[in-house]
């Protein structure tokens, strides 16, 4: 700090002494931080938005990108520090669903567009929620495809239960980027590949599903809707080499094997590896009693190195959950063999019997979010949760302590200003949601050599009030102390003139003590 910046400090500190902030109720942004947060920055985007953001603990933006698409719906960091995300492109009318796509694209960190890819035919696929970027610098992208009536019928669906006269199946590409806006895919697997029926005995995909638990029963009634599986989430395990699917509709989530060639992965090698959270589809012996999963979302698995590795996180959204609706996040230790298979028990059902409970509110139906959401572990044990409708993003602990919230204040219009609620919280409202939360920590390949350095919070500080700069929930000296030592710097711009000066000194002045 230069001297003249220190003489300014001594002076309005002693100006100060004995001034404190008043309390006022946070609304948006940061409101609440404990001891024992996971250190990190949290990337988004909210769904109503083109942006990206990415913040400090403290609530203040780190970084932004721009991007003509809303999202559609996943965004990641990579370790060279750019952004993947997903785009809601235009067009293709076929598919209409929650959850569309049909771009991907890649930011560097400065916000240049280096990647787009489109993947959306009309009649023939579109891409959806989730990709996710692989150490090879290739993307995986999940998608819908198209299956007409005929289509439907030649593999064994009951007609009357096509009531949209067609079926989108998942599947999953790989694809290697290859120019601005071109990618070659390089592997596929379908669910269209690995279906069973015992509707139609002159098909030769006919059997009873208990006996192939690897198939998915083409009559299996999720819904009668064309989204018949409605696949809301992607992850790939580098280790294994598989991948995962969380399948919404069926409440079930899959591990499919990536190391197979396309042309094994079409074929009895392509069967589901591992599936858990319904087993009354695959297995007859099995009835609602032992259903685990209800709408969920954001199944995951842990990363190495972390409280947990190798176990599934899964947001357990809730829906149509018999004892009541309410949310729990759950963690799942899948019977993994040597061989990198899982054990199917005497049964005919995979493990394990139940998950481990990670979150539930003290009262469950406190705790609702029905769609969207996620969450994820920390590598100091706690686990970030995002409870979508909301664009409400919270940490607990192991004991279910929450050590760190914020509310996402970024809505279609604009930034909240503190003090406001999001327009309509409640179970239509559309004003700030968002899919799912991630956060990065510190020592992340993809921060080495970026400015990391903060800048104000999202939200609107109007009036007489001043920001929280440096994330404390009170408005005090330090904020002061933060405006100082920003000086020119334009990062602790509280007057909005682009730059940090004396102006912003003054201000803070001005308005000490007028809100909290």
């Amino acid at each position: 700090m230069s001297v003249w910046k220190q003489s300014v400090s001594v002076a309005v500190l002693a100006t100060l002494v004995g001034v404190t902030a008043a309390h006022g109720e946070r609304t948006v942004g940061l409101l609440e931080q404990q001891p024992g947060t996971a250190d990190g920055y949290v990337l988004w985007s909210p769904l109503n938005g083109t942006d990206a953001f990415l913040i400090d603990n403290n609530g203040r933006l780190v970084n932004q990108w721009s991007s003509t698409y809303q999202p559609g719906v996943s965004t990641y960091l990579l370790e060279d520090g750019s952004l993947l995300r997903t785009g809601r492109g235009t067009g293709n009318a076929d598919f209409v669903a929650g959850g569309q796509g049909g771009m991907v694209e890649r930011y560097s960190w400065d916000g240049t567009l280096e990647w787009s890819y489109r993947y959306s035919e009309a009649g023939l696929y579109k891409s959806h929620h989730d990709i996710h970027p692989m150490a090879n610098g290739n993307v995986l992208i999940l998608a819908w495809e198209m299956k007409t009536e005929a289509e439907c019928i030649a593999a064994g669906r009951d007609p009357s239960t096509l009531q949209e006269g067609e079926l989108w199946p998942e599947h999953v590409i790989e694809v290697q980027p290859t120019g601005f806006d071109t990618g070659e895919i390089v592997w596929e697997w379908h669910i269209w590949d690995h279906l069973i029926q015992n509707f139609d005995p002159l098909l030769p995909n006919y059997g009873d599903p208990i006996d192939y638990p690897g198939r998915m029963d083409i009559n299996s009634r999720t819904n009668d809707e064309a989204d018949w599986l409605h696949a809301n989430a992607l992850h790939y395990n580098e280790e294994l080499d598989q991948i995962m699917l969380c399948i919404h509709r069926g409440g079930e989530i899959w591990i499919v094997d990536h190391d197979l060639t396309t042309e094994e992965a079409a074929g009895p090698a392509g069967d589901i590896m591992y599936r858990w959270g319904n087993p009354s589809i695959y297995n007859r012996n099995a009835d609602d009693s032992d259903r685990k999963l209800y709408g969920q979302h954001d199944a995951r698995w842990i990363p190495e190195g972390y409280p947990g590795a190798g176990n599934i996180l899964v947001f357990n959204n809730g829906q149509n959950r018999p004892e009541g609706l309410y949310t729990t996040i759950e963690e799942i230790t899948p019977p993994l063999l040597a061989d990198g298979t899982y054990e199917l028990d005497a049964s005919g059902i995979y493990g394990p019997a139940d998950s481990e409970l990670v979150y539930i509110s003290d009262t469950p139906e406190d705790f609702y979010a029905s769609f969207i959401s996620g969450a994820e572990r920390q590598p100091n044990g706690n686990t970030l949760i995002c409870s979508g409708p909301w664009g409400d993003f919270f940490e607990v602990t192991p004991a279910s302590d929450i050590v760190w919230r914020y509310m996402n204040p970024v809505t279609a219009d604009g930034p909240l200003s503190q003090g406001q609620l999001p327009d309509g919280q409640g179970p239509n409202s559309t004003v700030n949601r968002v899919f799912r939360a991630s956060r990065y920590p510190t020592d992340f390949a993809g921060f080495v050599g970026k400015d990391m350095t903060p800048g104000l919070p999202l939200e609107i500080y109007d009036g007489d009030c001043l920001p929280d700069l440096n994330g404390d929930l009170v408005v005090g000296v330090e904020d002061l102390l933060d405006v100082i030592n920003r000086w020119g710097t334009g990062a602790g711009d509280v007057q909005g003139d682009g730059r940090t000066d004396v102006e912003d000194i003054l201000l803070v002045v001005d308005r000490w003590g007028q809100c909290e």
